[in-house]
Order: C-alpha cells, then structure tokens, then sequence
C-alpha cells in the first residue's frame, strides 16, 4: 500500500491520566552519595523535572505544534512511517530528508523548520529554500514498529528513497542526519540513487586507522580523548541497548521516571551547555522529547536499532556521492577532514562550528540553519 494518508497525533485523556498516575505513585531510589552527574541524573533533579511533568506540563501544547505540520503515514515494506512534509513556498526549494538519531525525534528540528522553509518570511535569502520531510525513524515514536528482524540502516535508507519518490521529489532531493540519522543518510548515499545530491552529516562516521592514531595533530588528539572518555565513561547505554533491548525495555515500559531518567541523562551530557541542560533546552521541550517516548511505548522498540548493528558504518568502502560534514565541537565522537577523506571522496563542505551538541538544531538553530544552507548550496553546485 503506497497512499499516503493524514494522520494527526493524538493521544487518549486515559494515557496521560495514566501517566500522572504513574509518576505520583514513583519509588524513588535513595539520593546518590555523590554531589554531580557522575553516577547518573541526581535525585533531586529528576524529582523536580517528573513534578512539572506531572503537575504543569501541556502535551497538548505539543501536539498542536506537531500537528501544525500535518502529519502523514504510509507503508512501506511492510512498516508505517508516520512524517511531516513541510513544502516551501519558494518554487526553486530543494527536498531534504531530515533524519534524527537516538533519543531524538523531529521535535529536533522545531527551531529550523520556519526559516529553512520559508527563509523569506524570516529575512533570508530565498534561493536557500527547502522542502522538508520529517520522518520518524522505525521504532521511535509515531512510527511504526517492527516485528521482525531486519530493519538496519540499509532498510531505512531503501525506506526514505522511496519515501521521497512517493512524495514527487525523487529528480533532485538531499539528506541530513545526525546521529543515526547521519548513518541512514550514509546508508542512502551508498545505494547512489537516482536524483540523490548527496548527504549532508553532523558527528563522525568515520574511526581512525592505527597509523592515522598515531601520527594525530594536536586537535585529532583532543577528539581521540574525547572518544575515549566516551567509551570508559558514557557508553554503557549503547552496550545494553545494542545486547540487550527487550531487557532494558520492561523497565523504561513500565515506569516513566525511568523513561525520563534515559533521555534526560543524554541531553545532559551530550549537549554544549553551561553546566545545566535545562539552561539551554527548554524543560517543556525537553518533556515534549520523553512524552513521544513514553506515549507511543517506544523504548525497547527504538533500542533495537543499536541490536540491528552498525551496518553501512561497518562498511569501509568508499562513497563517492558528494558529501558535507558540519562537526560540532561538543559532539562525542568527531573525525577530523583527513581521516574522513579517507573514506569520502567527494567532500564539498566541511564545517567546524564554534557552539552545538549532539542536538545542533535544538541547541544552536542559527549555526544549524548557516551550516545546512552552505551543504545544501555546494551538494547543488556538485552535481551541476
């Protein structure tokens, strides 16, 4: 079944009365006996963020937002993938999929969307225009998911071009992502389909060979430690969700405190802020995150990507399709231009930002949008 049909974002009053319930009858663990994040979220700041959340926060104001951008379903091998299509008003706007990565949605975008789209309306330029298209990953939030092995990067990647043909975009269209959504758009552009600029990527996509180790500049050792006090210090995550995801998924299935513990640790620690998260992102957005976590019971079934395995990142073969990088500086795992030349061939734009996370569209929407309008212009200009 190819149609592709609206579909709003709507939850049930008895869901998010169930969640008040939930969050009101939590047991909380004893205080750490620590005065940092260095055993995890402190008590008193998850008790704070689950008291709004059940007290003040507005899912509603949430969905309106979403569904301000009139949400689509389709099937697809198999799977619904619910997205947003926001379509410019400029004639000459190029199509991009925009992917997010983990734990992410495209309530990532929601500060980029308006001047991308209509750079007008926001006094830019409007040759930069874009079509956006907005998937939800399979698995993660109002997407469908899977209940069979298989969906790897490769699949979602087989699954957004056929998504952006149904849409009418297939003779000229592009690719971000960030995080996983910087593989699948690696795994689109390993399959060099017809009308494809090319990727743009935020965040390293490629590992450093023990010569290149070994001969690094000053600033390749600075991203070498940097990946690895993520390895000893911040990848526990990855290592249970990539073995075992049902497991992890009862508990965060179960509790929302739990949920909310997840995701708010990693925005903690993988965004570029002063030393409070919240002081950066908004505590309505960042419940909006969870709450599309929590509604669509989506934990376990969004782990299972890091089950799936890393696929095309695995994959040491050279891509050829024009490619732009934008590496933001507090991004955990980062590659310098000449390790990443290594295995793309045809860089066309390489950004180092001065600000921005693993959240740059979130947490830094000006430096975002300058570094997706210089990708998009040279993608366009290569394959002229």
């Amino acid at each position: 079944m190819s149609e592709l049909t609206p579909h709003p974002i709507a939850a049930s009053a008895e869901r998010l009365d169930d969640l008040r319930r939930r969050l009101d009858a939590t047991r909380w663990p004893p205080r750490e006996p620590v005065d940092d994040w260095s055993q995890g979220v402190p008590l008193a700041r998850l008790q704070a963020l689950c008291a709004y959340w059940r007290d003040s926060y507005d899912w509603r104001r949430c969905e309106t937002l979403l569904n301000g951008w009139a949400p689509q379903q389709t099937t697809i091998d198999g799977l619904t993938i619910r997205f947003f299509e926001i379509r410019s008003p400029e004639a000459g706007a190029v199509p991009v999929v925009m992917t997010h990565g983990w734990p992410g949605s495209p309530l990532d975008f929601r500060h980029v969307v308006g001047p991308l789209t209509d750079p007008r309306a926001h006094g830019g330029d409007p040759s930069t225009a874009l079509h956006l298209v907005l998937p939800f990953l399979p698995g993660h939030g109002a997407s469908g998911q899977p209940a069979e092995t298989g969906w790897d990067l490769a699949r979602t990647g087989r699954a957004w071009i056929e998504l952006m043909n149904r849409l009418g975009y297939g003779s000229r269209w592009a690719a971000h992502g960030g995080d996983w959504g910087a593989a699948v758009a690696l795994a689109i552009a390993r399959q060099e389909p017809a009308g494809f600029l090319g990727a743009h990527i935020t965040g390293a996509l490629t590992f450093p060979t023990p010569d290149e180790v070994r001969d690094a500049d000053e600033a390749e050792q600075a991203m070498l430690a940097d990946a690895g006090r993520f390895q000893q210090d911040g990848s526990a995550y990855y290592a249970l969700q990539s073995t075992r995801p049902q497991t992890i998924g009862y508990a965060l299935a179960d509790s929302p405190s739990g949920q909310a513990a997840w995701i708010y640790e990693k925005l903690h620690e993988w965004t570029d802020h002063d030393g409070d998260v919240e002081e950066l992102l908004p505590r309505d957005e960042i419940l909006d995150v969870i709450t599309t976590y929590w509604l669509t019971n989506s934990a376990a079934s969004s782990a299972r990507l890091y089950w799936e395995g890393l696929g095309d990142l695995a994959d040491g073969r050279q891509v050829t399709v024009p490619t732009a990088f934008s590496m933001f500086p507090r991004e955990m795992m980062r590659a310098s231009r000449r390790w990443t030349e290594r295995v793309f061939s045809t860089i066309v734009h390489w950004g180092e930002p001065a600000r921005g996370g693993h959240f740059p569209a979130w947490e830094q929407p000006s430096i975002f949008i300058d570094e997706v309008r210089a990708a998009v212009r040279a993608l366009a200009q290569a394959s002229s």
